[in-house]
Parts: C-alpha cells; structure tokens; sequence
C-alpha cells in the first residue's frame, strides 16, 4: 500500500516539535496528520470515524499546551489515535490493537502523555478535577484538561465530576467535542441541553470571539452550531446547568478550523482562574468521504481499501451470538407484550436495533447511563413488565450497585443479556467480559446462566422471558457461534439442571459457557493418551445442578471445572459445594481453570486464550496432571505424564 506523503508530519517526533512550528504550518500538518490516519486503520481496524473528527483538535491542543507536564485526558480513548501519531507512537501507529502493538485506548504504561487510561465513557472530567488538585496540592503537574464527547457527557458521572469541580473552583479545562454522534446518535435531554448562561467577566470578549466564529461556520455547521448555541447560553428568564455548576462557557467554536481553536485555546488558557467549557462543534469521520457517508461514521472499523471504503469482511461460518440474541429476543416479543429492552447506547451492538425497528415503542436506548438504565428495568420488572437489560459484561460492572441494591435486594424479576463474556480481542483488558459471573453468583435470588453455543443461546432468551422469580442472567461471547444447528424457537430450559455431553470414566470436564468445545477437544487429547474423559455442559453458575456435580464426584477421579471467567466465579461455586458435602478428600481431585489473576492484553481471542492458559492442550495437561496426582498420591511416588504435544 502507498503511505500518504507527509513533509510536515515527518518533522513531528512529539509534541515539542509541533509547538515549534509556525501557526501556518499546522493546518497544512493537521490534513496530513488525517491522511496518516486513514492509511493507517486502513491496515488495523480500529476507531476511525471519532478520530478523524478530532484530528485540527488534537493538533491545536498539543500546540497551546505543554503535554506532557500539562494533562491532556480523552474520554473513552477510542479517538486518540492522532494523538499517539503526534506523541512519539507515529512509528508503532500499524501495530495498533494488534498483539503486542499499541492499544486502541489511552494507557498509563504506554506512554507519558498518557496520564490517565481510559476505555469506559465518561471519567475524563473526574480524571481531570483530580490532576488539577495534586497541581494545587503542590504536585509537579499543570494544566488539566478533558476532552468529552456529547454523547459521553450526558452521563452521571460527567456531571457529578463538573458538580464538584464547579464547587472547588479551580482552574481545569474541559472541552466539549460536539459532533452529534457517540456509537448511536446521543439521546436524552442532557445531550441538548449543553448549558452556560453566560461567559464570566474574564470572558466577556471570547464571547464575543465565539459569536465571531459561529458566523464564520461552514454553512453545514452554522445551524447545528446556532441551535447549539441557543442551548447552551440558556432560554430568557433563567439561568442554565453550567453557570449553575461554576463554569465558565466559551463557543460554540469550529473544532476542524485550526486558526479559531489556536485563538480560543490560548485566550482561555491565558485568562482561566476556574473551571471553563470549551465548545467544539466537529464531524465524526471529517474528511474521508465513506465516513461521513456512512450511519455509524465509521465508529469501528475492520480493514479496508482507502480508495473504496469497503472494509474486509470474512464470511461468517455461522451467526453471530449477538445476532441470535436479537432475532430470539424479536421471536419472544412477538407473542409476548410484556416484553421491553434496555440499551445503554449500544442498540446495534447489542443486537436490539432489528427488535427496535420491529418494536419502536419497546426499547429504550438510555444513553450511556448503565446505573440509571439497570434501576430502570427494575422499576419495569416492579410495574409488571418483562424487561430485558442488554449491557456487555464490561459496561454492566457500572451498574453493579443498582444490580444488588435495586435489583436483587427486591428480588425483581430483570434478565440480563451480557453480551461480549469472556476475552473479546483487540479492545484489549478494558473491555473483558470477565467479572459478571463472580459478582453476580453471589447475590441472593440471582439465576445465572451460561450459553455453550448458539442454539443453547435461543433456549436461554427463551428460559429469561418465563421466568418471573427473581433476577436472570445469561452470557454469551462475542463473535460467531459454533455451526450448531439452530430450532426455530427456543426451549424453556429447566431451571438449574445441566447436561453430560460426553460420556467417560476417569477425567469430569464441567465447562461453563462457550468453552464446552474446547472441552470436547481436550477429552480428544485424552482419549488418545488412554484417559477416557466426561464433557459437561454445566449451563447454571446459580443454581448449581447439584444432582449433576454430585454423580460427576462419585463416579470419576476427577473433576476440572472450565469457564470464561475469572477466579471466584463458576469454579468457586462448585468448590463450594463439594466442600461443604465432605466430598473434597484424597479419592477426588479438583482443578479450576478460570482467567488468570491479572489482565490478558489485546490480540486476537485465540492467542488471548493461549495467554490466559484455556486451550484445548491446556484442558488437557491439567487432566493428564490430575491423573499424575492421583496415581502419585496412592502410590507414595511420583509419575512423569506426557502432556499433549511432548
């Protein structure tokens, strides 16, 4: 592939170089920088429509500020990629969210210009208020400042962050990229309502400097800026949120005009005392033309041709879990009214903007608000309803108070659909799928189940909308099923009962989740080193199937229970009931396999699993060790096993 031709960017080796070049050369440096962009997601995937809408941001912030001393703090991180490209990462930029390569978000231990990870929505401003405190603490820090989108502030945490900064007064900047759009476009009143009555007495002339800009808008954005505007200096008769909260309000500015954000960024940052929102109005994708074209603006992309835009698309061999989840929830809904869905800003992801445009009237995109959106469903579950809450593992630990207070104290019945369980490859760590199991298995009333494959997926939507006794959970991977053969509707599974898949002698695999074909594999290896295995599906974390748990610990040596989760979860139930019915002795070996007590780092799932010790080959040294152990044990010496691949 050609690489784009970039003289002013090839000057840049970090952010004290770009300082050093003249204003002029930075418009020029912020259209290559975009090319460099482009090139480079072309070969990696990644996030490219939200970074290409903060390229000239990006640029004029690293020009005016003195990163890394001052703290420069993206929300989420998925737009940093221009900012890794300017902060000495320029060489490292095609190994992006790759193994080993560059993450897709801000990270401490990557660089010093990342002073604060990022991944999760909506902790910039928070991140920020803290910097500016160690700064006036006497910590060698200085200037803070947030970058927010419109979607990531209408969350409660971004408000609560902007409560208590307005409330200390300190000096910290938070700069609003306004580009109507997160992942689905924002929704609620906060996203409109971007407030400030009027600028403080320091600010009275960028004031005017903004009233100035807005007229000099490209006539696409100078509505959207207008409306914006009216917004937020607020309606006659009263004040709004902003001046309310202490902050000091300039723009709306155009976030892709280099000159105005140079202007407005250096006026602010000479005159702050306090806390000041900076407005910048910008378009997601901005100058690739299939970007701005496209729904999504290009959010998240997988590989493809710079010329075309058309993106590298394997054809599945079988449908993806997400999509099974949607097309059963859709089937369940057809016969049953009480049936609503609950999405914090992920309609598609999740599965539920097919059931949106079959059932507008009966999900609710909440914005990303997962603790509004859990307690939510709970008042529906209180008023009658059949709420299901689509959260992805990672997203749902936001909501894990109101989970336990609002939910499980009241015994309500809501059914979690936890999407992405397990280890979900280039997102890396921030986005793992590997707690739910762990915190939710030990609340009172909880059902919490587990999906081994597509087919069994259906039957789990199936079992949730029936069942009206208490909170639900299921989860299921991200990605395509296993080729299983699909019904036509789901089955209403009984509740706590799992299943053998395979029948053995020595060796009990209980595997819980989407392992159960790595499980099936290792009883393989086995079988042909002379230890004839058992493959369970377990389905249930809680309840636990306890007549099967009990059959598997009487009739085999054995027992190694497999999950997609971490320590405490599945594992640490069944330990639990064997230790309790005395089962735990010298006749009986057990051996957990879960995620390792630490962060697996991104790549793809497979080499993610190999990492985190769940392979089929790993399944089966562990059983291969076990029979050692045993054989050893009774035998007061010790035995040398070959594990697979010896």
């Amino acid at each position: 592939m050609t690489r784009p031709v970039t003289p002013t960017l090839d000057r840049v080796a970090g952010p004290a170089d770009l300082r050093a070049l003249p204003d002029a050369d930075l418009t020029t440096l912020a259209h290559e920088l975009r090319q460099e962009v482009i090139s480079a997601v072309s070969e990696t995937g990644g996030h490219l429509g939200s970074s290409l809408g903060v390229v000239e941001l990006s640029v004029a912030i690293h020009a005016v500020f003195n990163t890394p001393t001052d703290k420069l703090i993206w929300d989420v991180g998925h737009q940093c990629y221009p900012h890794k490209i300017l902060t000495g990462r320029r060489d490292r930029i095609r190994t992006l969210r790759k193994g080993g390569g560059l993450s897709g978000f801000t990270k401490r231990s990557e660089s010093v210009f990342d002073p604060f990870g990022a991944a999760h929505s909506s902790t910039s401003i928070s991140a920020a208020l803290g910097f500016a405190m160690g700064r006036e603490l006497g910590q060698p820090t200085g200037d803070a400042i947030a970058v927010i989108g419109d979607g990531a502030i209408t969350a409660g945490m971004a408000y609560e962050a902007m409560n208590n900064a307005g409330h200390l007064g300190k000096r910290l900047f938070v700069i609003l990229n306004d580009n109507d759009m997160s992942i689905a476009p924002p929704v609620g009143a906060m996203s409109s309502y971007l407030a400030g009555l009027h600028a403080f007495p320091p600010f009275a002339v960028l004031k005017d400097i903004a009233e100035e800009m807005e007229s000099a808008l490209p006539s696409s954005m100078r509505d959207g800026a207008r409306r914006a505007r009216q917004l937020v200096t607020g309606m006659p008769g009263g004040g709004t949120l902003f001046e309310e909260l202490g902050f000091s309000y300039i723009g709306p500015v155009d976030g892709h005009n280099v000159p105005q954000l140079l202007a407005t960024l250096r006026a602010a940052k000479a005159r702050a005392t306090g806390p000041v929102l900076i407005h910048a109005v910008t378009v997601k994708g901005k100058g690739y033309a299939p970007a701005e074209a496209a729904a999504d603006k290009y959010h998240g992309v997988a590989k493809f041709d710079v010329a075309s835009g058309a993106q590298a698309k394997s054809k599945p061999n079988a449908p993806s879990y997400t999509a099974v989840f949607g097309k059963a929830l859709e089937d369940e809904a057809a016969s049953d009214p009480r049936i609503v869905a609950v999405t914090a800003a992920m309609p598609s992801g999740t599965g539920l903007d097919k059931f949106a445009s079959r059932f507008p009237s009966r999900v609710f995109d909440v914005g990303i608000a997962e603790q509004h959106g859990v307690t939510f469903a709970a008042g529906m579950a209180a008023a009658g309803l059949r709420p299901f809450c689509a959260i992805y593992s990672t997203f749902l630990q936001r909501g894990y108070d109101q989970v336990v207070h609002d939910v499980a104290l009241q015994g309500l019945p809501v059914r979690f659909a936890i999407d992405r369980a397990g280890l979900v490859g280039a997102d890396g760590a921030t986005h793992a799928g590997a707690f739910d199991v762990a915190f939710l298995a030990n609340l009172p009333g909880f059902t919490v189940m587990a999906a081994a494959d597509e087919a069994e997926l259906q039957d789990m939507v199936a079992t949730a909308a029936a069942h009206d006794e208490g909170p639900i959970a299921f989860r299921y991977p991200r990605g395509e099923g296993v080729g299983v053969e699909m019904p036509e509707r789901g089955r209403i599974l009984p509740i706590g009962k799992g299943r053998v898949v395979r029948e053995g002698e020595k060796v009990a695999l209980l595997s819980f989740g989407a392992h159960l074909s790595e499980c099936l594999l290792a009883a393989e290896l086995l079988e042909s080193m002379g230890v004839s295995a058992t493959v369970a599906d377990a389905r249930f974390a809680k309840p636990l199937d306890l007549d099967l748990i009990d059959q598997l610990s009487r009739h085999h040596a054995a027992i190694i229970t497999v999950e997609q989760g971490a320590e405490g979860g599945f594992g640490a139930q069944v330990l639990h009931r064997l230790a309790n019915t005395g089962r735990l002795d010298g006749r009986l070996r057990v051996r957990t396999m879960t995620l390792p007590d630490r962060f697996i780092e991104q790549a793809s799932p497979e080499a993610m699993y190999q990492d985190a010790g769940l392979t089929a080959a790993d399944i089966a040294r562990v059983g291969m060790q076990t029979v050692g152990d045993l054989v050893a044990h009774k035998t007061g010496g010790k035995l040398h096993v070959l594990y697979p691949g010896q």
